[in-house]
């Protein structure tokens, strides 16, 4: 007779994500001590305009000078992470029978709602 028939319990369903290993990069964070984010800039006072944005944001790079003919400055992650927008909150209205914003003692519906 097969094992089929008298199996009791289950089969390991993750046996698949643990082959491939599935591991998201939600621990690099960019500018940040273990993982510094890597710029290229053309001159040495560009390196301090720079270096002076990176220590303002709080961040960590690398900032290495291309002096070579036809180089080209590359600060896309900087530029990226100091334009990122913040968290957008919104006020919260209350609930049809929750006291009243204004202050009148009354419940929202009968009053502002």
């Amino acid at each position: 007779m097969s094992d089929k028939f008298f199996f009791k319990g289950r089969k390991d369903a993750r046996q698949t994500t643990l082959t491939y290993g599935y591991e998201r990069n939600a621990s690099r964070i960019a500018g940040s001590k273990k993982y510094p984010l890597k710029l290229v800039v053309t001159n040495e006072a560009r390196k301090q305009e720079v270096d002076a944005l990176v220590a303002e944001a709080g961040l960590y790079a690398d900032i290495t000078v291309d002096t070579k003919e036809g180089a080209v400055e590359s600060i896309q992650e900087l530029t990226v992470l100091l334009n990122k927008k913040g968290t957008v909150t919104v006020e919260k209205v209350p609930a049809r029978n929750d006291p009243c914003i204004c202050g009148s003692g009354k419940k929202y519906k009968k009053c502002c709602g």
